[in-house]
């Protein structure tokens, strides 16, 4: 087998007894970490340290990890401009927040005869929020309902640390300026009025 030592250096290709010996001198596990190579690779290791630093790494990065979540919103199709404003609103806050966004047009009686509109609504949607996601599930019809999915440009976790560093600036910019506030009032105090009455003069 090919041995590697506790530190990465190569020892080079010995024998499995020899292996194990060295690992006993070192008072080290012999750990095979490449059973599939040829010759098969093995590594001096501390093998219960290595078990704990891959559980801590694994529970980070499992604590890192942002879920996308698909959110949806529900138009109808013969909506107002305000009513639109304010959902549109709500699909640029899911995509900015990392999370995916199932748009559906319900249709009522006869609107089900004219999908064209609903594409149209669909499509005007993903040009004004193409800054923030892109269209990966194209208006499709579905029953009596259109639907369509627009994913973010970015993933949950950037923008998680993004509003983490965006919190982390805005309380340090609140701390200066209270500092700044709390220096310039020390520097308006009046300061003390100088005596105009003359000195005394001395007795002859």
């Amino acid at each position: 087998m090919r041995l590697v030592g506790p530190n990465g250096e190569q020892v080079g290709i010995v024998a499995i007894d020899k292996a194990l010996s060295l690992a006993a001198e070192a008072d080290l596990d012999l750990v095979e970490v490449a059973p599939q190579a040829k010759p098969p690779v093995a590594k001096l290791m501390d093998f219960g340290k290595f078990k704990y630093e891959s559980a801590m790494k694994a529970r980070e990065a499992r604590k890192n990890q942002a879920n996308t979540v698909l959110k949806e919103i529900r138009f109808r199709l013969k909506i107002d401009a305000h009513d639109y404003d304010t959902k549109k609103g709500h699909v640029t806050r899911f995509l900015a927040a990392g999370d995916k966004v199932k748009v559906m047009i319900m249709f009522r009686g006869r609107e089900q005869s004219r999908p064209e509109m609903g594409m149209r609504l669909l499509n005007k949607l993903a040009e004004e929020v193409a800054d923030l996601g892109a269209v990966e599930s194209s208006p499709r019809v579905d029953g009596r309902n259109m639907v369509m999915v627009i994913g973010p440009h970015r993933s949950k976790a950037d923008a998680k640390a993004d509003a983490r560093r965006a919190a982390q600036r805005d309380e340090a910019n609140a701390r200066n300026a209270a500092k700044a506030d709390s220096a310039g009032e020390a520097s308006t105090e009046a300061p003390a009025e100088a005596s105009t009455e003359a000195p005394a003069e001395e007795e002859k």
